[in-house]
């Protein structure tokens, strides 16, 4: 299958494109700037330039369109909310309709913080969302472009996106920073009052293709069937790289003042992927042992 990923050098864009090699799949990316390696051949595209990009799905003619390609930092899009809107609302819209135009299956990546957090419970498909920040109302917005763009479509909602980078193996993320803080000794304070279900960039690539190469569209959560603190995501990251756990410590959303509000409950039902794709999504924990080379604190790291 010849696939183009959009975004192809992020944390997600890049295990997507090393999830498709795996199945022996044809790929070709597209980025802002190259990176110094990758896998596959990678063209300069920014995805609200829409004639460079539906010249792209002429020229590469891809089976299957994967959009990785957003604006994620929320205090940034907070204080830049038209920037926000044009890269994660109205591109995404304008590459689905070219896709539909040409008959060509769309995957496009969205956020739990299209959610307000207040339910209490996790949220499924059905949920209404209600976006807090100019991040998710710009990710919400960019959900119902795509969905109004006609043709097979579907519409991935991540949570706390962490793991290692797919063309390095490098860890990135949370725990990237977690276990820096507690190869040095120093404390690590992590919130007690924001709950998410963690989704690991690597599970996660392979699960939206697999929902894509069985024709699964419409909207999808997908991350792991633990919803769980930051503070206890910590500790469990702690005890995998037996750690002083005493150095994880309990803190507040309230304790930092930041430009863009956050939900305090976003976890997601993952009910859905589990019935379509017959397996159930994994843990936090068994998430975590699936990167445990990457997650080993070496002795540059150690001093030792």
């Amino acid at each position: 299958m010849r696939t183009l990923v959009l975004g192809a050098d992020g944390r997600l864009g890049s295990n997507v494109v090393t999830a498709a090699l795996d199945r022996g799949w044809e790929v070709h990316g597209t980025v802002r700037s190259p990176p110094d390696r990758a896998p596959v051949a990678l063209s300069r595209l920014d995805i609200r330039d829409a004639d460079r990009a539906a010249a792209l799905l002429d020229e590469r003619a891809p089976d299957l369109v994967v959009n990785c390609a957003a604006m994620t930092d929320v205090d940034g899009c907070e204080r830049d909310p038209d920037r926000a809107r044009a890269v994660n609302g109205e591109a995404p819209g304008a590459l689905a309709a070219a896709c539909a135009d040409r008959g060509i299956p769309f995957v496009h990546v969205s956020t739990d913080y299209v959610f307000d957090g207040r339910d209490g419970s996790p949220y499924d498909e059905s949920a209404d969302p209600n976006p807090l920040q100019a991040y998710g109302e710009s990710k919400l917005a960019g959900e119902r472009a795509v969905a109004d763009a006609g043709g097979d479509s579907l519409v991935v909602r991540l949570s706390f996106v962490y793991g290692t980078h797919g063309f390095t193996g490098e860890l990135t993320g949370f725990p990237a920073w977690v276990r820096g803080k507690l190869a040095a000794g120093e404390s690590v304070p992590l919130f007690t009052d924001q709950h998410v279900t963690p989704s690991r960039a690597g599970q996660a690539a392979a699960t939206v293709l697999d929902l894509a190469d069985a024709g699964e569209w419409g909207t999808v959560h997908v991350a792991s069937r633990s919803c769980l603190t930051p503070y206890e995501f910590g500790r469990l990251l702690a005890d995998r790289l037996d750690a002083d756990p005493t150095l994880v410590e309990e803190g507040s959303m309230d304790d930092i003042e930041r430009e863009a509000t956050r939900p305090r409950d976003t976890c997601l039902d993952v009910s859905r992927v589990e019935r379509a794709l017959g397996c159930p999504q994994p843990t936090a924990d068994e998430d975590l042992a699936a990167i445990d080379d990457a997650l080993a604190l070496d002795e540059r790291e150690t001093g030792e």
